[in-house]
């Protein structure tokens, strides 16, 4: 019997047009001989709308100028839009007479990827792809994810945290105190958000208060980590308890940082894959890349990424990214390709394992 799947895309985050193209990815590629899917997007607003069309419906109102070349719409007709109250309902109904199987959130940054939609699933009591409330919370929020690494002994970069209000209080005296901890050149990033959205490299204190100011569009509390001379190394994970890790891959970035225009845009970033590390510092890659997602009870997926100093060789643990980009050409996907796992088979992975965790977390309670 097919598995009757819903998968969520868009959002209300600046990664809504990453969504879109993760999400149709997605759907596209689940096998029609086992799953039956049930689109559901989520505008910038914050509507949700059901059903084949509405995923052509996101796509009508979303910014052309952000989509990537390579996007390719579903020609359907827009259905008409639900409340978010009613698709919760729906959930819960339609779960407590079995015919949804599960939920596959394709949803990038705040309001999707940070916890709240997976509280809204735990609540209609429906299994779901990737991490939990509290992993993809942490996962998320770049200052409590340093905290939870730190606390597991993993190695990172100087950093520090500032707060909205701080700088709206005395924005010279926060340049100050970023100035007596760090050395440029500095990133500045919202401290919830993905994609590289937000997130600028300052050089001097006049790139630093504008730094601050994009950041400070995107959230209300901004990492500044220290910048380094590295070469970008990532890693996919994929499990639950004994987490596997794919081969590394690495990002030779157009510009002088991997920014979202080299990401989506420009097409010009190079990828190489797997990275060309030695057999050590594979190993150890991996071993971090594990360690890191246990270290936010990760569950499911995640990409891992770190920084390999160009001048000293040493490794740090940069972020998680519990969502990452889904297309097939995405980092995470290629990766598990180069390891002999294909995209189809890497959504089907995903989706026992959900399942699994599903019955895992629903025994232990019966258990009790």
């Amino acid at each position: 019997m097919k598995k009757r799947v819903a998968v969520l895309f868009g959002g209300q985050s600046g990664e809504h047009e990453v969504s879109l193209v993760s999400g149709y990815a997605v759907m596209a590629a689940l096998d029609p001989r086992r799953y039956e899917v049930l689109p559901v997007g989520i505008t910038r607003a914050g509507r949700w709308l059901a059903g084949p069309g509405a995923h052509a419906a996101l796509v009508v109102a979303a910014d052309p100028a952000r989509l990537p070349t390579s996007f390719l719409p579903v020609p359907n007709a827009a259905d008409e839009g639900t409340s978010a109250s009613a698709i919760q309902r729906e959930f819960s109904l339609l779960n407590a007479d079995g015919a949804l199987d599960l939920v596959f959130p394709v949803l990038h940054g705040p309001m999707g990827e940070d916890g709240t939609v997976q509280g809204l699933l735990e609540l209609a009591g429906l299994p779901y792809v990737g991490c939990g409330v509290a992993a993809s919370a942490v996962g998320m929020d770049k200052a409590l994810m340093k905290a939870a690494f730190a606390a597991a002994g993993l190695p990172l970069l100087p950093w520090l945290l500032v707060r909205r209000a701080e700088l709206e209080a005395d924005s010279e005296a926060v340049c100050a105190r970023v100035e007596a901890i760090l050395h440029y050149p500095v990133f500045v990033k919202p401290a919830n958000m993905g994609s590289s959205v937000g997130i600028s490299k300052a050089h001097d204190r006049a790139g630093l208060r504008l730094a601050f100011d994009e950041a400070a569009h995107y959230d209300r509390r901004i990492v500044v980590e220290q910048g380094i001379t590295a070469r970008e190394i990532e890693i996919s994970v994929l499990g639950n308890e004994y987490p596997a890790t794919s081969v590394p891959g690495e990002v030779v970035p157009s510009g002088e940082w991997y920014d979202y225009a080299a990401k989506y845009l420009d097409g010009a970033s190079q990828i190489i894959i797997p990275a060309p590390l030695d057999v050590g510092l594979t190993a150890q890659v991996a071993d971090l890349a594990a360690r890191a997602f246990l270290a936010i009870d990760g569950a499911g997926l995640a990409r891992v990424d770190f920084l390999l100093d160009k001048v000293t060789g040493e490794l740090w643990l940069n972020e998680i990214n519990t969502l990452p980009g889904f297309t097939p050409i995405s980092m995470y996907a290629k990766m598990w390709a180069a390891s002999g796992l294909t995209y189809a088979a890497l959504l089907d992975q995903l989706i026992e394992l959900a399942l699994e965790r599903h019955q895992t977390k629903v025994g232990g309670a019966l258990a009790r």
